[in-house]
């Protein structure tokens, strides 16, 4: 193997930050809002891509799946709300959720459609653009972070790559919302990678006799515990993928434009009534790197109290089980001023593939950017004045809490 040595230079400190949140996805838009709101000043969002919402919008997982129980009681509330409205504001695609918009019981809505939405992609990373820079949030796109300064245990610095070159941007707390737990991994943070690595994903849109239609080609597999003895998982392809791991994602998205292509010329050619309307712009991979946190998030902590709770998700697999997020949850052992939210949060395995999803980014993605704005160390942040803070903003922190909430 051969090696070069990359030359040394001093970088510009270009600006300096209270909170910047890595990753423009739904948690790193929650994680960038809450931290406005809770009185950080200078915030930035930085963002590898031209546009926000990550998966659920360049990825064209389209689906802000629920926020409720299944069982008539919604779980999630603040910024996992308002993003879900947010995402109806000019329409849906499906999925209208008719039964949580207006007076319906418990009952009623425990027989009918889950508190969940499928909207437009295109719309959406434009209002989620805008709802940050109406509340003064700086944007930072087609910008990588490719190493970080640490002192002290501490981040003081994230050096970053983009059109204008190399520099650096000064920073009293971090919020890593990459989905790959990226800024943990150059930070020294305990990190973990998925044992089962991620199957092919090549969802895209098609329009077929004037309907506009999402295809969900490669959706999310059996979880173990749901698989007959003995089942073999029907793949796109055999091979499975890490996700951190710059050739090997490369390969993967030519392997998902191939299979999309192939998937929508079975419907026939390119007419004027059939059209290959959007395909992802992102890799559709759904767990990949991340911390290994004070605590981990396990399945079997259905409707267990959780003292440090910063809100609630359900199972969106299933109707019933719900799950205290507890704080420790999202930041680790070593690096002071980072804290996580969305995919890169501790969960174990066999919790991993629930709390990916859109209402837990923006749950945790939430309580990460709040924290953020109130202190630089957050093992050493009051949990109650956190919760505090949440509870003020609309949040659920507990099960028993929902017998009070309508």
């Amino acid at each position: 193997m051969k090696y070069i040595t990359e030359p040394s230079k001093r970088l510009e400190l270009k600006h300096e930050y209270d909170v910047i949140a890595v990753g423009g996805g739904i948690a790193g838009v929650a994680a960038a809002l809450a931290a406005k709101r809770a009185g950080a000043e200078r915030v930035l969002l930085i963002e590898k891509m031209f546009g926000l919402g990550g998966l659920a919008t360049l990825g064209l997982v389209t689906i802000y799946l629920p926020i409720c129980d299944g069982m008539g009681r919604q779980v999630s509330f603040g910024l996992a709300e308002e993003l879900l409205k947010l995402s109806m504001k000019h329409g849906i695609e499906s999925r209208n959720p008719v039964h949580w918009l207006s007076d319906y019981s418990a009952s009623e809505r425990a027989s009918a459609e889950r508190y969940q939405v499928q909207y437009n992609a295109a719309v959406y990373t434009i209002l989620l653009e805008q709802k940050l820079r109406e509340e003064g949030i700086d944007i930072l796109y087609g910008t990588s972070v490719c190493e970080v300064s640490v002192e002290n245990d501490k981040i003081n610095a994230l050096i970053v790559e983009n059109k204008s070159g190399r520099y650096a941007l000064g920073v009293k707390s971090v919020v890593d919302c990459s989905g790959d737990a990226d800024i943990c991994k150059f930070a020294g943070e305990e990190t973990a990678l998925y044992s089962e690595k991620n199957v092919l994903a090549a969802w895209y849109y098609a329009t077929k006799d004037g309907v506009y239609t999402l295809k969900q080609l490669g959706y999310a597999e059996k979880e173990k515990s749901d698989r007959a003895e003995g089942e073999e998982v029907k793949t796109l392809v055999r091979e499975r993928f890490t996700g951190v791991d710059g050739e090997e994602i490369s390969h993967m998205m030519e392997l998902s434009h191939e299979q999309t292509l192939i998937d929508f010329l079975q419907k026939g050619d390119i007419s004027d009534n059939h059209a290959l309307a959007t395909i992802s712009s992102i890799p559709q991979l759904r767990m990949t790197r991340r911390i290994k946190g004070v605590l981990d998030l396990d399945i079997n902590d259905d409707k267990v109290y959780k003292e440090t709770s910063i809100g609630m998700i359900s199972n969106w697999r299933k109707r019933g089980p719900v799950y205290e997020v507890p704080f420790e949850t999202l930041y680790g052992k070593k690096i002071k001023n980072l804290i996580t939210a969305g995919r890169c949060m501790s969960a174990a395995d066999n919790m991993w593939e629930i709390s990916r999803v859109i209402p837990c980014c923006a749950v945790t993605g939430e309580a990460a950017g709040a924290a953020a704005a109130m202190s630089d160390d957050f093992a050493a942040l009051s949990v109650e004045k956190l919760q505090n803070h949440l509870v003020k903003n609309g949040v659920v922190l507990h099960w028993d809490d929902l017998m009070d909430v309508k």
